[in-house]
């Protein structure tokens, strides 16, 4: 029923990227939301509260019954028609608590709701404030709460705008080394660095950074709805492999307890020892650590079962699990390859996401390689006649040099030979292995546009191809 859902994400700034208000929101200058509101695609704006949303079957809402009324009447569903969430649904959280507040409780257990949207959402998306860095007690558990799900995870540094370049540095810093402390993953985590709301930017200098990586954000939101169902069949794979876990811890227990006397005391005794068991498991079974429940939890939970009622371990189900993965998931990974091929391509589109597709405010429009898109002059003619001179010294033949000795020249500029190969590519426009005065000039503008930090486009862009060689390509 999720899929229903589709694409949802966890931000806060659902206005910035809706560029419309939905029912409900709040925007102030402290995190002023205090429920869960899921904003979702309808024909008709409107909001439908928590406990009309657990018990309709054509949402997916259903098991958040159990977090009772505490949770519930701080859940709403906004609904509202916008291009948007016709791809995607954003399920936006109330603000994280610190200092004094972490102290009243909220009536329900906040990082379990969190748990739960965190193993049916495609991204999760961790805000924080540039000019307010602060990883309090709670927001530390909600990473934590997160676990198994770091891939989803990316992290937006707001407000930036707000600090001046070289206190930027700092808090950026001072961000890696915290997460880092809370985030056990090898890799590095994401964080996109900008000012996400539509207001003028209060310290501009870092226009060109902030731009970029607006650009970056949007597009692994934009790239949702195109792999979809391959994450879906990801979490499939994680949750099955979970559940072999799950049964030899259980079965571990059942088989360690007594037919008879003292239930109760070695029922405590093996949730003190879990630990114990799960270093058993894990060297018996060839288990992953990262495979095992979070132990402390384990052992809470464990506390109100009782072990005699534990299935013992049923080894022709783990093997059909095991079947299903080595053959049938498999099998069904290249289906769900074939039919994403097949479709046309999915972008979330509408709000946003429509500046940052064409036109003179398009990312690096007018830039690197873009620049002079929009002159009747050819670009390169600016620098051609100090190209020429070294074109000269080259002895071309016929009005042309050959690779080696255009290589000679280019190898000056350091950069790798994949790059140069790239550019000669690209300049070669004709294909015959050779450079005229042109298409030289052309490499050394490429060459230009690599060392002042731009990226080289796939294909030459027309702009750029010499004015004596579009014939060639149209």
């Amino acid at each position: 029923m999720w899929l229903k859902l589709r694409h949802p994400i966890n931000i806060k700034r659902q206005r910035y990227l809706l560029e419309q208000e939905f029912p409900g929101m709040r925007i102030g200058p402290e995190p002023t939301t205090d429920s869960f509101i899921a904003v979702m695609h309808g024909d008709v704006e409107g909001i439908v509260p928590g406990n009309a949303l657990v018990v309709d079957p054509k949402k997916p809402f259903r098991k958040l019954n159990a977090f009772g009324n505490a949770f519930l009447n701080r859940f709403v569903c906004a609904q509202l028609p916008n291009p948007v969430l016709e791809s995607i649904s954003i399920i936006d959280t109330p603000g994280i608590l610190s200092g004094e507040k972490q102290r009243i409780s909220r009536g329900y257990d906040f990082a379990a709701v969190l748990e739960w949207f965190a193993e049916r959402v495609d991204r999760i998306i961790l805000l924080f404030d540039a000019h307010k860095l602060d990883i309090s007690d709670e927001f530390s558990d909600v990473i934590k709460a997160l676990k198994n799900h770091e891939d989803k995870i990316r992290v937006v540094l707001n407000k930036a705008d707000q600090i001046e370049t070289q206190q930027l540095m700092r808090v950026y810093g001072a961000l890696m080394w915290s997460l880092g402390k809370i985030v056990n993953t090898p890799e590095v985590i994401r964080v996109y660095i900008g000012s996400f709301w539509s207001h003028p930017l209060h310290i501009p200098d870092n226009r060109k950074l902030f731009e970029a990586e607006e650009q970056d954000l949007f597009k692994d939101i934009q790239s949702l709805p195109r792999n979809a169902a391959l994450r879906k069949l990801n979490d499939l794979i994680k949750r099955a492999r979970l559940a072999k876990v799950h049964a030899y811890i259980i079965s571990s227990l059942k088989k360690e307890m007594p037919a008879v006397f003292g239930k109760e005391h070695k029922k405590k005794e093996l949730i003190g020892s879990l630990g114990e068991i799960y270093s058993k498991i894990e060297k018996e079974h060839q288990i992953s650590p990262g495979d095992f429940p979070n132990l402390k939890k384990m052992q809470e939970l464990l506390q109100s079962h009782d072990f005699n009622k534990f299935q013992p371990l049923k080894s022709k189900l783990l093997d059909t699990v095991d079947d299903m993965l080595a053959h049938d998931i498999a099998q069904l990974m290249v289906l769900v390859q074939q039919e994403e091929t097949q479709k046309p391509n999915q972008v979330v589109k509408g709000g946003a996401f429509e500046g940052t597709m064409n036109g003179p405010f398009g990312h690096g429009y007018g830039e690197g390689a873009g620049e002079g898109i929009d002159e009747i002059e050819w670009v390169v003619a600016r620098d051609k006649p100090m190209y020429d001179e070294i074109f000269y010294t080259l002895s071309p033949v016929n009005g042309k040099v050959t690779g080696a000795n255009a290589k000679k020249e280019m190898v000056k500029s350091k950069l790798p030979n994949t790059v140069l190969g790239k550019i000669w590519k690209l300049a070669d426009v004709d294909k015959d292995g050779m450079l005229d005065d042109e298409e030289f000039a052309l490499a050394n503008h490429l060459i230009k546009v690599k060392l002042e930090g731009h990226e080289l486009p796939s294909d030459i862009p027309f702009h750029l191809i010499p004015p004596s060689k579009r014939k060639i390509t149209e």
